[in-house]
């Protein structure tokens, strides 16, 4: 089997202030597992350049200025479905999630512009958004707290441990390194949040990206 170098993940930027498009840029590049494909400054630019098979994930900017990244996001996953969009704002629009069109919302994930300066968050997210995961900020996620009488709000704090680092991204076995505990436990853990939040095996949508949009539906800023 080829290593993850000889097939790198191809990335397309969208984003229309200059610095940040090429920090992000140099950031993407000097890994070797992930390589710039097309870096665009305007939906329309966007329109153009990224047809069906130029990339496998596109990190989007929200606010554009000839139109609405998420609604652009939603026209390039619609033309090639396997499509990873990873999301950018300079303020907290994570809530944005909730509203996707339910055939478009998998692999989508959020990343406020501040939490950027993070190269590995970055990094993760990227691949994360590729590989089909739900991705939601970090330092917003430890920010919130289930709201009361809700199903989250129900779990033990491993569960709400392990629920949090899903709907970061991580995998089983990241996850598993993260809090020091061995995979099976994670897999354990997954299936017992999986339980209380009633989310069951449906074909049409992953259960991890379920589980990863009911933490941010049922959750808000700690008082």
């Amino acid at each position: 089997m080829s290593s993850p170098a000889d097939h790198p993940l191809r990335v397309a930027i969208v984003e229309d202030q200059p610095l940040f498009r090429s920090m992000l840029e140099r950031t993407v590049a000097v890994d070797p597992d992930l390589r710039v494909v097309a870096s665009c400054a305007t939906v329309s630019d966007a329109r153009r350049v990224l047809r069906p098979g130029t990339a496998d994930v596109v990190v989007l900017d929200i606010d554009l200025p000839d139109g609405n990244g998420i609604a652009l996001g939603v026209l390039l996953r619609r033309e090639q479905p396997d499509l990873g969009i990873l999301l950018l704002s300079a303020h907290d629009a994570m809530d944005l999630l909730l509203d996707l069109p339910r055939d478009v919302g998998h692999g989508w994930g959020y990343l406020s512009k501040t939490s950027m300066t993070d190269e590995a968050t970055l990094l993760a997210a990227v691949r994360a958004a590729a590989a089909g995961r739900t991705v939601l900020d970090p330092a917003l996620l430890g920010r919130m707290t289930p709201r009361h009488g809700s199903a989250v709000a129900q779990l033990t704090q491993r569960q709400y441990e392990v629920l949090r680092l899903l709907a970061q991204g991580l995998s089983n076995s990241g996850i598993a390194e993260q809090l020091g505990i061995t995979e099976k436990s994670v897999q354990n853990h997954v299936y017992a949040v999986y339980g209380t939040l009633g989310i069951d095996a449906d074909p049409a949508r992953n259960p991890r990206v379920s589980a990863a949009l009911r933490l941010l539906e049922e959750t808000g800023p700690a008082v």
